[in-house]
């Protein structure tokens, strides 16, 4: 496809006239941060970043340049790991940024609903709900950054899938701004609402390609009144299976998350994040954090998490535990896990595969694929982690110690398919919560060719049939 001419002086003229000076940035310096990603893989280039400061705004934005032709990058925290929110190179694209649709409308306790607008940090709505007793329960390790639309517009998963689901579990309804300016306001709290198409749920997980979010509904529970952590070393995953099958036998509704993570990761982790520390005895080939909460209080979560782990021991499933005694434990704990993608990074350079298999079948993927990684380049770093109680696992791989980082990049692709071709024996997906952005539209027809496929651009080109909302993400 042609590259589309750079926005003229007139569009950008009158989208000022619309957001004012203050929702607009044009100076390159001030851009340049927006152009690129979190990972680095991309800078792009724009000639303005846009900033509307309502709903309204926005759809004067939009249908200004759907009018000039001139596509739009949807933009909200932009801690994207597959490019999702970069424009291109040639500066064609313009980003809208939804930073500052940052207004909490409604918070109702009784209906048990939060409405946000889009540019609201996952953080601060976390927060708002905590103030009234209630718990949003969507917790990724990004949320201090990343912004509620864009956490809708890639369906997050995150800690919490194993007991509440991905985001868009959570979503009852949601005002978009359509391809041409249109608003389609569908901010509903209802919790059965069975009227045509579910179009909440199209839009949520699109990535930014079929329209961008606003504003949404989003469903909240009662706050825990207890919650117990611990940290557990393991010889293998399948031991961790073995203690994950342990907890959802003996009570299935508490278990809130069951994480993995690899030896070689928290290791990264102690070595590069200060203040992180090990709460064991000794180093474990695996780690398993499990966190049990409850909205009962004098739930004893504490007593039924000695008892698992206990009997663990004694049979040897696991080969140490630490149960936090406080909340700063608690974060201590959680901190090991939080800071693996941020110890990666800063060990050298790495390549993510961002993948889910079923639960059952997440040591035997652990093993088959750490082998076709070490056959393909001898010396790799394996460094697999993530939700194990919902099967998706962050099979990421470090650089060789002593080898240059852009010849190691460079093999993403050899990398990435070695690994989705074990994904594949498994029947599981090489995109479980990441999405597909920029880095991975070449997987799409190979994984999701014929009728899927097909409907996909069908969809796309009916909503957005002049192509301008998120060009190159998502769909081949």
């Amino acid at each position: 496809m042609p590259h589309k001419p750079p926005p003229t002086a007139a569009l950008l003229g009158a989208i000022r006239t619309v957001v004012g000076d203050r929702g607009m940035l044009t100076d390159p310096t001030d851009t340049e941060p927006y152009a690129g990603d979190w990972r680095r893989l991309y800078q792009g280039r724009t000639s303005a970043v846009i900033r509307p400061g309502t709903t309204d705004e926005l759809a004067a934005v939009i249908g200004l340049c759907a009018a000039a032709g001139t596509p739009v990058v949807p933009q909200g925290g932009n801690t994207s790991m597959v490019g999702g929110a970069v424009p291109d190179e040639n500066g064609s694209e313009l980003i809208v940024s939804t930073a500052r649709l940052n207004r909490i409308r409604d918070l109702d306790p009784a209906d048990m609903t939060l409405t946000v607008e889009a540019g609201v940090t996952l953080k601060a709505a976390q927060t708002a709900a905590a103030e009234q007793g209630c718990l949003l329960p969507l917790s990724i390790s990004s949320e201090g950054t990343a912004q509620i639309g864009g956490v809708l517009a890639t369906n997050a998963g995150g800690n919490n899938t194993v007991r509440y689901g991905n985001a868009r579990d959570l979503v009852l309804g949601l005002e978009v701004v359509l391809p041409d300016g249109t608003i389609w306001n569908g901010l509903r709290r209802l919790r059965k609402d069975n009227t045509g198409y579910c179009l909440r749920q199209l839009f949520t997980g699109s990535e930014g390609t079929l329209g961008i979010i606003a504003a949404a509904v989003l469903k909240l529970v009662p706050r825990p009144k207890e919650v117990a952590v611990a940290l557990c070393g393991v010889d293998s995953p399948d031991a961790a299976l073995t203690l994950f099958t342990r907890f959802q036998t003996y009570d299935a509704a508490s278990v809130s998350a069951f994480e993995l993570m690899s030896g070689l990761g928290t290791e990264f982790v102690l070595k590069h994040i200060p203040g992180a520390v090990l709460p064991l005895e000794s180093a474990a080939p695996f780690y398993v954090l499990a966190e049990l909460a409850s909205p009962r209080p004098g739930a004893g979560l504490r007593g039924m998490l000695e008892q698992i782990l206990e009997q663990a021991l004694t049979d040897g499933t696991i080969l140490d535990a630490a149960i936090a005694a406080s909340e700063a434990q608690r974060s201590a704990i959680w901190r090991l896990r939080e800071e693996h993608s941020e110890a990666q990074k800063r060990e050298g350079a790495s390549i993510k595969n961002d993948v889910s298999v079923p639960v059952s079948k997440v040591p035997a993927f652990i093993r088959q694929a750490t082998a076709a990684c070490h056959a393909l380049m001898p010396g790799v770093r394996v460094v697999p982690f993530g939700h194990m109680g919902d099967g998706n696992i962050h099979f990421n791989l470090e650089q060789p110690a002593g080898s240059d980082a852009a010849w190691f990049l460079a093999q993403d692709h050899a990398i990435m398919d070695t690994v989705n071709a074990v994904v594949r024996a498994y029947d599981g997906s090489f995109s479980a919560e990441h999405g597909i952005g920029k880095l991975k539209p070449y997987m799409m027809p190979d994984w999701r060719g014929g009728a899927e496929l097909a409907l996909m651009q069908r969809i796309k080109a009916a909503i957005d049939p002049a192509g301008i909302m998120n060009p190159g993400k998502l769909l081949p």
